[in-house]
């Protein structure tokens, strides 16, 4: 055990052990004024008992965010040196967090424009660098306006290519597994920088593009092919394709 809870706040005791046993570290559990383990590297307190124990290197926990610094010092470091926020891109975009070759977290979003979580990440891991996945264009172009609204056209994002980065999965959920796994896999890849920006220079799409995407509008909505106009909006990323088929059901209502 190399690490060890010393609080006498239970708020702080409650958030430690909760993330040390999602992270699967063991560890002591100590009262202020108790004798410290000799195996024992790390010390996890409060802000209210951080004078009184007296130990070298110490963590404080204030929320779950601790986890970053607790792993580095493990490693004898002060903080990691390469932080990723990986994206697969699609309907629904799986995402991990990779830091120096380890997966810190994973998560799989709602929708290419659910970008909410991506920047509680870059505030949470300071530094972290995005990686984006080059396939899923439309479902890519949808996530890079959602992000460049708040970013901006000059970020840079790393496009890496996601070749063979999403396995074959058996069981309940395969398409989620699959996601995050893409996700985990894009962040162990290196890739291009580039501002987002360029990556949003979309060319005017083809009549094969716009006749898959009316095929895709009939297969979810069961009975409703968008228009062509429509189509092209959801092709340049200025629409999902969820939007165009409501906009469809709204123009047939009126009529």
């Amino acid at each position: 055990m190399r690490v060890a809870i010393v609080t006498s706040d239970a708020r702080v005791y409650y958030t430690a052990t909760k993330v040390l046993k999602e992270y699967g570290i063991p560890f002591h559990s100590l009262q202020v004024g108790e004798e410290i383990p000799f195996d024992v590297e790390v010390v996890l307190t409060g802000e209210r008992d951080y004078g009184r124990v007296g130990f070298p290197v110490k963590v404080v926990v204030r929320d779950e965010n601790f986890i970053d610094e607790l792993l580095a010092k493990l490693e004898g470091r002060e903080r990691f040196k390469r932080i990723y926020i990986a994206i697969d891109p699609g309907e629904r975009p799986g995402l991990s967090v990779v830091a120096d070759n380890r997966v810190l977290e994973v998560h799989h979003l709602k929708s290419p424009r659910d970008v909410e979580i991506i920047l509680d990440l870059l505030d949470k891991y300071p530094g972290a660098k995005i990686k984006i996945g080059h396939g899923a264009k439309r479902q890519r172009v949808l996530m890079l306006k959602a992000l460049a609204d708040v970013l901006g056209y000059d970020y840079p994002l790393i496009v890496v290519n996601e070749s063979r980065t999403t396995p074959k999965v058996c069981g309940i959920e395969v398409s989620q597994v699959q996601d995050i796994v893409a996700a985990i896999n894009i962040g162990l890849r290196e890739g291009k920088e580039v501002p987002i920006g360029e990556l949003l220079d979309v060319k005017e799409p083809t009549k094969r593009e716009i006749d898959d995407i009316k095929r895709r509008s009939r297969e979810l909505s069961g009975n409703i092919t968008i228009s062509s106009r429509l189509a092209r909006e959801v092709a340049l990323g200025n629409l999902t394709l969820d939007e165009a088929i409501d906009r469809q059901k709204r123009r047939r209502r009126s009529r």
